[in-house]
């Protein structure tokens, strides 16, 4: 089974000014870029593969700003914006930001879809780069939870696909939510700065085919029900 990997954060509706989505998301690309150099090239997503190669972006705070203010802002749902990284077949990667929302219904979110193939596939999917690149998000989003893992195993642990509810190869859990308790080997846990807290599951590639590391989500699942910290993320209206 080839599983589709994908990295999101989310956090409720936060009402900012247009400039500081421009400085978190540069903030987001610049560390992004640390964590593998496909990361170091993007473009404005378009209706075709040739129309987006026509526009790259440079992701920093003065272009993304010009774009923020006029092309992909609403004054209702905020910033919604989408970029590629020019890679075809398995190598394309995606990102969307969706920031400022005052919907009642719909909080704040940064994911990635991830490569499914080839050597890009090989680099990009192991604990080393999701956790740096999931680590990249919570530096410069604040979100109050994270998770890279895979499509099959977020739909197999949650109907909905309920941010906030479930873990997942590499989970992030803002310390706003309350400590994040000792857990079983191999599970590894790192502070990011003073927000929050990456958890990663297993070194190897987290897996629904392999039941020991099924087993083990379903064990840290648990435990984190019980400390309080897994809770649907709330938009706040």
């Amino acid at each position: 089974m080839n599983e589709k990997y994908y990295l999101g954060a989310y956090w409720p509706g936060r009402v900012e000014p247009v400039e500081s989505y421009a400085r978190r998301a540069e903030d987001f690309f610049l560390h992004l870029a640390r964590a593998e150099p496909m990361f170091n090239r993007w473009f404005e997503k378009a209706g075709s593969r040739a129309e987006a190669l026509r526009h790259p972006l440079v992701p920093n705070e003065e272009s993304l700003l010009k774009l923020f203010g006029k092309k992909y802002r609403n004054d209702e749902a905020g910033v919604s914006f989408s970029a590629w990284n020019g890679e075809a077949d398995g190598a394309s990667t995606g990102v969307r930001l969706a920031c400022g929302s005052t919907s009642d219904l719909l909080g704040d979110l940064c994911v990635m879809e991830l490569p499914t193939g080839g050597a890009a596939r090989e680099r990009v999917l192991t604990a080393p780069v999701l956790s740096q690149a999931l680590r990249a998000a919570a530096v410069a989003w604040d979100p109050e939870w994270g998770i890279a893992t895979s499509t099959a195993h977020r739909d197999r642990v949650s109907e909905f696909a309920v941010p906030g509810t479930f873990v997942g190869w590499v989970t992030y859990l803002s310390r706003r939510l309350g400590t994040v308790p000792p857990l079983p080997s191999p599970v590894h846990i790192e502070r990011v700065e003073d927000k929050g807290t990456l958890i990663v599951m297993c070194p190897e590639r987290f897996t629904v085919s392999n039941p020991e590391h099924i087993a083990l989500a379903e064990q840290v699942q648990d435990q984190l029900n019980r400390a309080g910290l897994l809770n649907p993320i709330q938009p706040q209206g």
